[in-house]
Parts: C-alpha cells; sequence; structure tokens
C-alpha cells in the first residue's frame, strides 16, 4: 500500500486516509490508483460493515495536484485524463458499494476533494473546515460526478451559484444547504463518523444497499420501470436472511439481528 494511502480496519469499519498532509491530500496519479483499489478491496470484505473517508492534516482532500499536473511528459490534457479515470472509478465504486460510505471532513475540501465527499453517502464536517469546487477559479469544470450530486443535493439555482462564485463554503452554511449531514466541533468529525458508522453497522446491509441502488436509479428510470424495480428487489428482500429476521423480530417484538446470512 503506497504510503499516500492509510488503510486502518477496527470494529467492522474500514478507514481510508489521504496521507499527504504537505500538500493538503493533493491527488497524483498514484494516489489516486491506490486509494480506488482500497476502495474495491473492502467493498468485498464481508466483514466490513461501514467505510469511512477522511485526510491527515489540515484538509480533508484539495483535489487533484496541480503541480503533478503541470509536470506530466503529455501535457495538462493528459494529465486530466488520467487523473479523472482514476477518481471516476473510485467514485463509482462508492456508489455501487452495498455498505455505507460516510466522509469524515476534517480540513479543506476543495476541486476533487469536493466531488469525492459529495460522492460519499453522508458527510461529517468539522466546524472549521471548508468545502470549495474550486475547479472553475482555475479555469476548469467540476468532475468526478461533482455536477451530478451537486444539484441533487442543493437544487440546480444553488448549484450554479456555487459554480460561478466559488466562495468558500463553511460548514454551517453547508449543513443549511444540505450539502452535509452533520457539522461536529473541530477534531471530532472521525470519532462521530464511527459513532455513525456502528450505528448503521447494526441495521441490514442488505437493507440499505438495495435502497441506496434503488434511490441512485431513480434519476433514470421511468416511474412505471422504477415501481417495477422496487417490486422486484421489494420479493428479493423479503426472502433475503436479513428480511426473514426483520419480520419475526417485528411479530415477535424483539431487536432483529441482522447481517448473519
Amino acid at each position: 500500500m503506497s504510503e499516500s494511502i492509510e488503510v486502518i480496519v477496527d470494529n467492522q469499519i474500514g478507514k481510508v486516509i489521504f496521507n499527504r498532509p504537505d500538500v493538503y491530500n493533493a491527488f497524483d496519479l498514484d494516489t489516486l490508483r491506490v486509494f480506488a483499489e482500497a476502495l474495491v478491496s473492502l467493498a468485498v470484505r464481508e466483514s466490513i460493515r461501514a467505510v469511512i473517508i477522511s485526510g491527515r492534516g489540515k484538509a480533508f482532500s484539495t483535489g487533484g495536484d496541480l503541480v503533478w499536473v503541470s509536470g506530466f511528459s503529455g501535457g495538462p490534457s493528459a494529465a486530466f485524463h488520467e487523473l479523472a479515470s482514476r477518481l471516476n472509478q473510485a467514485v463509482v465504486e462508492i456508489r455501487r458499494m452495498n455498505k455505507p460510505v460516510i466522509a469524515a471532513i476534517n480540513g479543506t475540501a476543495a476541486g476533487g476533494g469536493f466531488s469525492l465527499a459529495l460522492a460519499c453517502d453522508f458527510r461529517i464536517m468539522s466546524q472549521s473546515a471548508i468545502l470549495k469546487q474550486g475547479y472553475t477559479s482555475n479555469g476548469l469544470c467540476i468532475d468526478g460526478g461533482g455536477t451530478f450530486f451537486l444539484p441533487r443535493l442543493v437544487g440546480l439555482s444553488r448549484a450554479l451559484e456555487i459554480v460561478a462564485f466559488d466562495r468558500p463554503i463553511s460548514a454551517d452554511l453547508a449543513l443549511q444547504w444540505g450539502l452535509v449531514t452533520k457539522v461536529v466541533a473541530a477534531g471530532r468529525e472521525m470519532e462521530e463518523a464511527e459513532h455513525m458508522a456502528v450505528e448503521l453497522s447494526d441495521k441490514s446491509l442488505h437493507s440499505f444497499g438495495v435502497s441506496k441502488k434503488l434511490l441512485n436509479d431513480s434519476f433514470d428510470a421511468s416511474f412505471e420501470a422504477h415501481i417495477e424495480m422496487e417490486r422486484s428487489f421489494l420479493e428479493r428482500c423479503g426472502g433475503h436472511p436479513d428480511g426473514v429476521e426483520g419480520i419475526d423480530a417485528f411479530l415477535n417484538k424483539r431487536k432483529p439481528q441482522f447481517n448473519k446470512g
């Protein structure tokens, strides 16, 4: 594993942590390659119930390493092609993962770091952190799914405002706009993310994964096709061990014990 990425597994929770604090956890190609590989590894491990993404130092991540981009032998266009390909791989893995992915935003999340945070299922943000899309101030456009997730979280008008003006977004404003799930005191974001992960790990991962897929796919299907997909998945859930356990627990007025089958 590259030193630019730390992977820690503790109490059935996988943590993937950017470890380039000297460059505010900016992405070079190797960092994104290892990051994507870490997500794939955690996704297929049945013992892992939730994944947390965070960064060391003062930043969550400031996105693409423009120093690396400027020194790339093929030029900036080729560099961005390579970086975006790897970032896309990571984002797709997050969206397909049938377990919750939580961003513990410890500091600045800008550029690709901003897009990456938006791709996560939940975002716990330090009171001292800021969000900044960053791309347009550098004459670039958003990648990593940022233009897909942003209008879905805040609406088209607000998304255009964020893109056009690129003002730093404080934690309180991010919460007000629906960009983050919760704001906590500085230094408590990882602790809060861990608490959330533990709470989620007691719930049915199968149910969560199916519901996550249905929500993601709801933007692309017709109403009739989507409710048919809901029916199909509900049938599968009813026959899954978690569904059988949940129904039995409800009927017998006890707490269900999920993720055993």
